[in-house]
């Protein structure tokens, strides 16, 4: 038996994958020019019974007290190399120190600074928000939370028509089904008679790729703002507009050496987590590939999504595809190695959000039964905002159409028969 595609759920399946390609291309490609800190010279100071002239002493004492942009700065110059230790000492460890955050410019030279460039105001306007929560709660990780509440909240129209047409789609499989099995072997007339299907009853297979492409247009500005906007000294760049600076931010005490980062990315809730590197839990001692605790919930709920939106059928063949489909989310384990914890903070609450939302809309789909048990909220459950099966849509009659072009009064008054020809009566059929 020919097996029933459902195109919205294979785009929506094959979001990993491509979503790991852009985050490898973002790794490789900084979304955002970042300069080192600045550093100050120190003031040149006389040797002892020498006198300094009062316009150098100004020079030195203006240059040291002038304001300098955060973008570009001056390269900071090399460490002094470190004088060798005597027996018994131990090496002074060398500091490191955060860069700034500067927008990205384009390079002829360089095509992924024009990705950058590109991605560069949407990477302004979450991290502006982030900035607003972070002053609001003091925590970096209820201000991921509060950021990607928002996000969804403002795109839940979107989102809710793609699981309608997701949805409209599982319910219009029996009569796909049909024209399968009518048209068995003429894939040409398959394709005509689906396209027909899915113009009568006002269905489009492309109206749900744009939550997916909204999806993996977020994840790039996304992992900028974990990777290079919490581990930045200076972030007043990216706080301001047309030269106006329209959030101000307290930053932590050595940030304006570069000591520092402007923001704590530490989050004290989850033991002092940090959110703007990979969360490792433990290593595997073999191959030395480290586990994330968060890139496993994150695989769980992907589970629990994916297995939400598989439609339930009796086709082996459709069957062994959705078993294909649910191994993609455990790439989310891979990804906890190399990618920062508060990614995945971020991708945990949208998935959570998106099974609420699925849940609402569609029901439970066919998590259940699970391991042939199915719990009592599960039987017979009725979404609260049920989608129903959309009527065929009626048609505009043909030219050559006559019967259809006649309005209802025409139709009834050519079944009844006119008064000269009802009292007709021929010899034959009259009564003697």
């Amino acid at each position: 038996m020919r097996a029933i595609r459902v195109p919205g759920l294979r785009r929506r399946h094959l979001l990993l994958p491509v979503a790991a390609a852009l985050l490898l291309i973002a790794i490789g490609a900084p979304a955002l020019a970042v300069s080192p800190a600045p550093s100050v010279a120190p003031a040149a100071t006389a040797a002892p019974g020498a006198s300094v002239a009062p316009s150098e002493a100004a020079s030195a004492s203006a240059t040291a007290a002038s304001p300098t942009s955060p973008c570009p700065n001056p390269t900071r110059a090399p460490p002094t190399p470190a004088p060798s230790l005597l027996p018994g000492q131990t090496p002074v460890p060398t500091p490191t120190y955060h860069q700034n955050l500067c927008p990205a410019q384009p390079s002829t030279g360089d095509p992924f600074s024009w990705i950058a460039w590109v991605f560069t105001p949407i990477f302004q306007a979450i991290f502006m928000v982030l900035v607003v929560f972070y002053n609001i709660a003091g925590d970096i990780g209820i201000a991921i939370i509060l950021t990607t509440l928002l996000i969804r909240l403002i795109l839940i129209p979107i989102y809710r028509r793609q699981i309608v047409s997701q949805r409209r789609m599982q319910l219009l499989q029996p009569e796909i089904k049909a024209i399968n099995q009518k048209y068995k072997g003429d894939r040409q007339k398959i394709s005509q008679e689906q396209m027909r299907l899915y113009q009568e009853r006002g269905y489009s297979p492309a109206s749900g790729c744009l939550p997916t492409l909204l999806t993996l247009v977020l994840l790039f500005p996304m992992y900028q703002v974990f990777t290079q906007g919490l581990s930045a000294a200076n972030i007043d760049s990216m706080l301001t507009v047309f030269g106006v600076q329209v959030i101000d931010v307290t930053c932590q005490p050595g940030a304006a050496t570069g000591a520092a980062s402007c923001l704590n990315p530490y989050i004290w809730w989850l033991g002092d987590l940090n959110a703007a590197v990979p969360e490792i839990a433990f290593t595997l001692p073999i191959i030395g590939f480290g586990v994330s605790i968060l890139a496993i919930i994150s695989a769980l709920l992907q589970l629990v999504q994916t297995r939400m939106m598989t439609p339930a059928t009796s086709d082996p063949q459709m069957k062994a595809q959705q078993r294909t489909f649910l191994l993609l989310p455990l790439l989310s384990v891979v990804y906890g190695s190399f990618l920062p914890a508060g990614l995945f903070i971020y991708w945990i609450v949208t998935t959570i959000f998106s099974v609420v939302q699925q849940y609402l809309i569609a029901g439970w789909g066919s998590i259940f039964p699970l391991f042939g048990w199915t719990p009592a909220f599960a039987r017979d459950h009725t979404p609260r905002f049920a989608i129903t099966e959309v009527p065929p849509l009626r048609t505009p009659a043909k030219d050559g159409d006559q019967a259809a072009r006649r309005s209802a009064a025409d139709s009834a008054a050519g079944t009844v028969r006119p008064n000269k020809q009802r009292a007709r009566t021929s010899r034959r059929g009259r009564r003697r």
